[in-house]
C-alpha cells in the first residue's frame, strides 16, 4: 500500500487519506502535542500554510499523547487550543501513537526515512517533521528542535514547490 493511500481520519471521526488531504502536492505530516515546550511550532506550521497553502502545500498535524502525556485533550479539547491559541487552519488527524506496538500504520511508513544524519526508526518527541512529495514519498525528516522556520525546511518545501 502506498502511503497515499493508508487510511486516516480526521480529528472529527471522517474518513481519509492523505492522497485526499494533500490532493498530489507535498505536505509536512507533523506529530503535534497541547502541552509540550514545543507547541509553541504551531505558529510556524501555521505559517508555512499560510505562506506555501495557495502554491498546494499544506501541512498535516497528527496529535500524539506518547510524550510524557502532553496531549491529553479529546478532540474537541484539541481543536479547540489548535484554532483559538494559535489560529490552525490546517488539517488535523485524529490522535494516534507514533512508535511502540500500536503506531499508526502512516508513522511505520514514516519511520522508514532517515534524518539528515542518516538515522531512521522511532520518532524522538513531539514535533517531529516529515516532508512528503506529491506523490507520497519521504523526502526529508527533520527532528523536533527544528522549527518550522528553519532555511533547511522552507528550502526543502521551495524545491518541491
Amino acid at each position: 500500500m502506498s502511503l497515499t493511500d493508508i487510511p486516516l481520519r480526521t480529528l472529527s471521526d471522517a474518513p481519509t487519506t492523505l492522497a485526499q488531504l494533500a490532493q498530489g502536492k507535498p505536505a509536512l505530516i507533523v506529530n503535534v502535542a497541547s502541552k509540550c515546550g514545543l507547541t509553541p511550532q504551531y505558529g510556524g506550521l501555521v505559517e508555512l500554510q499560510r505562506r506555501y497553502g495557495p502554491r498546494g502545500f499544506t501541512v498535516i498535524g497528527m496529535p500524539c499523547n506518547q510524550f510524557a502525556g502532553q496531549e491529553p485533550g479529546t478532540a474537541e479539547e484539541i481543536e479547540r487550543f489548535c484554532v483559538t491559541t494559535y489560529g490552525v487552519d490546517f488539517p488535523l488527524l485524529a490522535k494516534a501513537d507514533v512508535n511502540g506496538p500500536d503506531r499508526h500504520p502512516l508513522y511505520t511508513e514514516l519511520t522508514r526515512a532517515a534524518d539528515e544524519q542518516g538515522e531512521a526508526g522511532d520518532v524522538q518527541w513531539n514535533f517531529e517533521k516529515f516532508l512528503v512529495d506529491g506523490e507520497g514519498r519521504v523526502v526529508a525528516r527533520f527532528r523536533p528542535r527544528t522549527t518550522p522556520e528553519d532555511p533547511a525546511i522552507t528550502s526543502a518545501i521551495e524545491r518541491l514547490l
